[in-house]
């Protein structure tokens, strides 16, 4: 740094915080470090009795704190996320653009953050989100940085952006009961309700519940009918547990669907179904912790289905870590699939 006549300083950067005081008015910093000089400044600082001020002598190697966030956020730059306004004190914050399906190439995160002297952080991978939500935040630490450092963060990641924000779609939804009990009116159904609410929650049209009972040819029938009337998702509702009786699985396979995984590591949800029609329909069978639990493995995928994200064994392996709900009324931490 070095020191230069204040009437000079147009367009060069402090070095410091420089402090007003106005008795009784003001005594906080009036011009932060970082902060460049501009023409109507120099009157205040000369008020302030800064007749010399101390500045960042740029000899061309090194970018400005502002200047590298910019880099920064060109490697997380991507369609339907927006950004804040200005760059300041080397920080740019990045927003939801609309409601869906936030994800992060985790491994390429950590890769720049292990570089030191810049950072982003982010909310958990494949976390849903609505429009105007906080995704993440980049930050360069020290005042200024070698230019050859960020040209090292931009080899370490790559082209590709670091963060993916995927748009839900519209799904119009067919729902399939299962159980004697319910077909013959024996208990009320508590499926559909539960079911109803939480596709709420998303842009979806429900193009109708039946009940089959418990006749594995008929919940089959059941599933080739809303294929017919063009539904774009399919929930099976009750029969997913171990007993000889409960066929909705065995329906489900009838269909010719893939089942991608029979059972997930989360707590309530365990016994959920996860499969895919011929036509690449997603169909799932939901285990009765839906009807009553506040959050399920049902809040954990419904966000990748309406995002049209394939659901693979390995995601649903991942859910293990954080799997387990507590049924806190608030969530005691907001970042698990769980608090929404």
């Amino acid at each position: 740094m070095k020191l230069i006549p204040t009437t000079e300083a147009v367009g060069h950067v402090l070095c410091h915080d420089l402090t007003q005081i106005i008795p009784g008015v003001i005594k906080d910093a009036r011009f932060r470090k970082g902060h460049i000089v501009q023409e109507e400044d120099i009157p205040v600082l000369l008020s302030m009795g800064k007749e010399h001020l101390y500045v960042w002598e740029n000899d061309g190697s090194k970018y400005h704190e502002d200047e590298a966030a910019e880099i920064l956020y060109s490697l997380c730059a991507n369609e339907h996320i927006t950004r804040s306004k200005e760059t300041k004190e080397g920080k740019v914050e990045l927003f939801a653009g609309c409601d869906g399906l936030f994800r992060v190439d985790v491994a390429r995160v950590c890769r720049l953050n292990s570089l030191g002297e810049m950072m982003i952080a982010t909310r958990q991978n494949n976390f849903p989100v609505h429009a105007g939500d906080k995704l993440a935040g980049t930050r360069v630490i020290p005042l200024v940085i070698e230019k050859t450092k960020m040209e090292a963060a931009k080899e370490a990641v790559g082209s590709e952006p670091l963060l993916k924000l995927i748009p839900y779609v519209h799904k119009k939804v067919g729902i399939i009961t299962t159980g004697e009990e319910v077909k013959k009116g024996i208990i009320q159904d508590a499926f559909g309700p539960a079911v109803r609410k939480k596709l709420a929650e998303f842009d979806t049209e429900i193009l109708g519940q039946i009940f089959p009972g418990d006749n594995k040819e008929a919940i089959c029938q059941a599933i080739q009918d809303f294929l017919a009337q063009g539904a774009d998702f399919i929930v099976c509702t009750g029969g997913m547990s171990v007993d000889p009786d409960d066929n909705t699985p065995g329906a489900i396979r009838m269909s010719g669907a893939h089942i991608v995984s029979y059972g997930a590591p989360v707590l309530p949800g365990a016994m959920f179904l996860m499969a895919y029609a011929e036509s690449g329909v997603p169909i799932v069978g939901l285990p009765g912790c839906v009807m009553y639990a506040k959050r399920t493995i049902f809040d954990l995928v419904l966000p990748y289905i309406m995002a049209d994200e394939p659901v693979k064994p390995e995601d649903l392996s991942r859910l293990g870590v954080g799997g387990l709900c507590l049924g806190c009324d608030v969530c005691v931490f907001p970042n698990c699939g769980f608090g929404r």
